[in-house]
């Protein structure tokens, strides 16, 4: 979604929150699944659906949502009969947050000897667990970080 000036559109859940206004566009579960499955090759409707088992209309909506806010794009298909959904550049920035909630569900949604799939690189190896530093090395979580108010 491009940057705005100004005031900010009406209907977001607290306009001063970057948290909040990421929620109010993707902060559903159909949206960041095919988001997710996007960044992992669908292109089609039929493939998202098949992938998410998500009803053709919520999947009519989101793939609508998803575009209008500009984190997908529309284009004619390579075989030039239908239209693909491909990430934008945005929707790509959103791979850290799904990488991290990959990896949350990793170690808190499955039990220790539960089976899962695995994200990994392009050789193959499994991609490490993200650790958030300061510019000076700490460890930054809820315990070493604050949020500051706009004014």
């Amino acid at each position: 979604m491009p940057r705005t000036t100004g005031s900010p559109p009406p209907g977001w859940t607290d306009p001063d929150c970057p948290v909040a206004r990421t929620l109010d566009l993707v902060g559903d579960r159909w949206s960041l699944l095919v988001i997710r499955d996007a960044m992992d090759g669908a292109r089609s409707f039929t493939e998202f659906q098949r992938r998410t088992g998500i009803a053709r209309n919520i999947l009519t909506d989101r793939l609508r949502k998803l575009a209008a806010h500009g984190l997908l794009t529309q284009r004619t298909a390579p075989s030039g009969r239908r239209q693909e959904y491909v990430l934008t550049d945005a929707g790509h920035d959103l791979f850290p947050v799904i990488l991290t909630l990959r990896q949350w569900g990793e170690h808190h949604a499955f039990g220790p000897d539960e089976a899962h799939s695995t994200l990994v690189d392009q050789h193959g190896a499994p991609v490490p667990a993200i650790a958030l530093t300061s510019t000076d090395g700490t460890v930054l979580d809820a315990d070493t970080t604050h949020v500051q108010k706009a004014r």
